[in-house]
């Protein structure tokens, strides 16, 4: 039996279009703290973060975890270097997301990511070939809640068995299938590239190098 031939190509953004590779550094290097500070930090409030509350309550947690003074001018660099950082594709997924436009694949993004991201994503070049972008700060809801993919749907114009999705996490998967979509752990674009050709796309053939920078 012939696989079905995927509508709607759905991809996360952090660890999947772009990797994590050097934030930490960079962020201790802004504030002057060690990388492994940094990295707990910046994670242990990022969920409120993600579904929208303002940016410098996040910056304000974070810098007091790190014993650090609430410095607006320092929380407003950070909060732009931050963005701009998840915001930058490495050069492997620009020509993962121009082989797929070629191909006229309909490409959406379903990100856990704050508004400042959102924005950015929003602004920059390589999203154009995108035909929906979802961010997480956009409905107050992330994932794996069922909700979002609820929600994505709506925002998408799909049924549930129209959506291929990639992402590195596998309880965001598990939620995904639970509603219906095809989903799949992140494994490189190689991988992605045999799944989406599984689905009855015509990919080409030619190699697109791992998704290892920005560093």
């Amino acid at each position: 039996m012939s696989s079905p031939t995927a509508t709607t190509v759905v991809f996360d953004l952090g660890e999947v279009l772009v990797p994590s590779e050097g934030l930490t550094r960079m962020l201790a290097t802004e504030l002057g703290v060690s990388e492994a500070d940094a990295g707990r930090a910046y994670w242990a409030h990022r969920v409120p973060h993600d579904r929208g509350e303002p940016p410098m309550r996040y910056w304000t947690a974070v810098f007091g975890d790190l014993g650090l003074p609430a410095d607006p001018g320092l929380m407003e660099r950070v909060e732009a270097l931050d963005s701009a950082r998840w915001a930058t594709l490495p050069s492997a997924s620009t020509m993962l997301i121009a082989e797929l436009a070629r191909a006229k694949v309909r490409m959406a993004l379903l990100s856990n990511a704050p508004r400042g991201l959102a924005a950015a994503v929003r602004a920059s070049a390589w999203s154009s070939p995108f035909d929906r972008l979802l961010f997480s700060a956009d409905v107050g809801v992330s994932k794996p809640s069922p909700d979002i993919y609820r929600r994505a749907d709506l925002e998408f114009r799909t049924r549930p068995e129209d959506v291929v999705f990639f992402d590195d996490r596998a309880d965001n998967v598990r939620a995904a299938r639970a509603h219906g979509w095809d989903a799949h752990i992140w494994r490189g674009i190689p991988s992605a590239m045999e799944t989406l050709r599984a689905r009855g796309l015509s990919l080409a053939a030619r190699g697109i190098p791992p998704a290892t920078e920005p560093g």
